[in-house]
């Protein structure tokens, strides 16, 4: 798949306000300072569709960017936060809960990590909670650049065992990306429309 359209469509705090319409949708989520959005611009061939910024958690509202105007790509606010108010702790992590609850459209997540870290609590208990309410979901290994070559494939396998050492019966799909080398898209691209299509078949 090519992306040949982008566009940004809105921004909320209220699930309720999302886009209604009938087509696939596909949530991208991850830690404050991943590269989320980066990795949105990557997949769009855009510089700026998504806001980078080097402050974490910029992300706090609901984002749904319209792609070749046939599916929604949504920025989801980053978890687990830690410059910010209790208070907007929590309510970011109610919209999230409510988003992931209630949107029908949803087809799969994207949870991002960060290929150099070790698994941290705060992804392997978001995943627990997506396995638990029966929402798909891939792993989207993020800053691949930053990793020696030959280190890559061992932090995965190493990533993906901590997974089948816990509740996991098997590892779900996953994808290594970095965005300053564009690589990785094209497969998250590909499992995208391979995804739409069983969607319209099934419709």
């Amino acid at each position: 798949m090519h992306v040949t359209h982008s566009e940004f469509i809105i921004s909320n705090t209220d699930v309720s306000k999302c886009p209604n319409e009938p087509i696939p949708e596909y949530a991208f989520i991850g830690r404050s300072n991943v590269g989320k959005s980066s990795l949105i611009n990557s997949l769009c061939d855009r510089k700026s569709l998504a806001k980078t910024s080097g402050r974490p958690g910029k992300t706090q509202l609901i984002n749904h960017f319209k792609i070749n105007k046939k599916w929604f790509l949504v920025d989801l606010p980053g978890y687990g936060y830690a410059r910010t108010s209790k208070t907007n702790k929590k309510a970011f992590q109610k919209l999230i809960t409510r988003y992931f609850e209630e949107r029908r459209q949803l087809i799969s997540a994207f949870v991002l990590v960060d290929i150099r870290h070790e698994p941290q609590p705060i992804d392997m208990a978001f995943m627990e909670y997506l396995g638990i309410n029966s929402i798909p979901f891939s792993i989207v290994f993020t800053k691949s650049d930053k990793v020696k070559t030959g280190a890559i494939q061992k932090r995965v396998t190493t990533y993906l065992q901590s997974l089948l050492d816990g509740v996991w019966e098997e590892a779900p799909p996953h994808f290594v990306t970095s965005s300053l080398h564009k690589t990785g898209t094209d497969e998250i691209l590909g499992y995208i429309e391979q995804l739409n299509q069983d969607f319209k078949e099934s419709t």
